[in-house]
């Protein structure tokens, strides 16, 4: 088995389930399935320690950094490398780098510019940083780290349960031959919620034979109420709030929209693309690396007028719906499979000195499949 005497420790911190998280996860598996002996760090009692023992993986947890910053220091030297998933605690990787003497691999998947040299010397110390996206990899040349590595996100398919997701259409009680336009976003201000809410007022009025499902809370939920109740659409547009195993409703959904003004990479597109839902969506930050090729309608910021545009396209005309869903899939089977990450990281391992096997590069194997121009309307 590839990489059998390597033994890697995944550190992830967040009191969260959310994108950062289940790529966490992904590491792991392939990982695991490539031979490597992996371990998870994190945070005791939330939900990335409940489902990583689910998967029978060894963890280690702890209610406060400090319980995880002395683990690193009499612990870390049992590992060949320690894989920050989050600026935070790779804060701690860098502090008990001494005693560890660890390599250090920091996975950088926000796309907010980073600020302090404090915050440099801590990338300067780290033996590789890894960015999701081009947008990413960019912040961080400028901010002035060295030799960054692009290595992407992981899309895995997984079945849907599309009788709870009809559930929800039930609960509805929609007219035959609604159709459902739907994101996974949270109510924050780099998703840029209300915009979403100004291209619903406008596809409204072009047509009224949809309604529109918003999985997510955060701290516009009243504004994107209010907005909502100002312009009529209590009856299409419905915020649905926190949902666990959110995929289920791809299973449901005859497009997917995001209306983001910042994302690292966009992982819920990735999402749409492997479970064949044509896409809306702004080009905004790491969605770029997505969006191209003629995998989905890509938008401007900023632009309701755009995303309307882009949802009416997907919902009437049946030639781009099924150009932009074929090319989308075949774009994520040939680039962001697990089998294809891992090999990425295999790879990065190799390049530090470790004891794995270099996996082939594949030609054009990250090219994707070059399918025309952008679409844009």
């Amino acid at each position: 088995m590839r990489g059998k005497s390597l033994r890697v420790l995944e550190l992830n911190f967040e009191r969260s389930w959310r994108g950062g998280e289940r790529q966490t996860m992904y590491c792991m598996s392939g990982f695991r399935d490539a031979g490597i002996t992996v371990e998870l760090l994190c945070r005791k009692n939330y939900p990335l320690e409940a489902k990583a023992k689910e998967q029978g993986f060894k963890t280690v947890s702890f209610s406060n950094v400090l319980g995880a910053l002395f683990y690193l220091i009499f612990n870390g030297r049992k590992y060949d490398v320690l894989h920050a998933q989050s600026s935070h605690i790779l804060t701690y990787l860098v502090l008990s780098k001494p005693f560890h003497k660890a390599k250090l691999i920091f996975t950088r998947r926000v796309d907010f510019v980073p600020h302090g040299r404090m915050t440099l010397l801590k990338y300067k110390l780290t033996d590789k940083v890894v960015a999701i996206s081009t947008a990413i990899k960019k912040i961080l040349e400028n901010f002035g780290a060295k030799d960054v590595k692009l290595i992407s996100s992981a899309s895995v398919a997984r079945p849907l349960n599309e009788t709870r997701a009809r559930q929800i259409l039930a609960e509805l009680n929609l007219p035959a031959g609604t159709h459902i336009i739907g994101t996974t976003a949270a109510l924050v201000q780099h998703k840029d919620p209300l915009v979403m809410v100004e291209a619903i007022k406008e596809l409204a009025a072009m047509r009224r034979d949809f309604v529109f499902l918003h999985f997510g809370k955060g701290n516009l939920e009243e504004q994107m109420r209010a907005k909502i109740e100002e312009y009529g659409l209590q009856n299409i547009y419905h915020l649905m709030g926190f949902y666990e195993n959110v995929e289920d409703v791809f299973s449901i959904l005859d497009v997917f929209a995001m209306s983001s003004e910042q994302e690292g990479l966009g992982s819920s597109v990735l999402d749409a693309f492997m479970y064949k839902v044509p896409v809306v969506s702004t080009d905004a930050g790491g969605l770029a690396d997505l969006v191209g090729g003629g995998r989905a309608i890509a938008c401007q910021m900023k632009r309701p007028d755009m995303l309307a545009q882009g949802m009416n396209t997907l919902l009437s005309n049946q030639e781009v719906r099924e150009a932009v869903i074929r090319r989308a899939y075949d774009f994520t089977i040939n680039n962001h499979g697990l089998h294809h990450i891992t090999d990425e990281y295999l790879r990065l391992f190799a390049e530090m000195g470790e004891n794995v096997p270099v996996p082939p590069v594949v030609p054009g194997e990250n090219a994707g499949v070059a399918a025309g121009q952008n679409i844009y309307l």
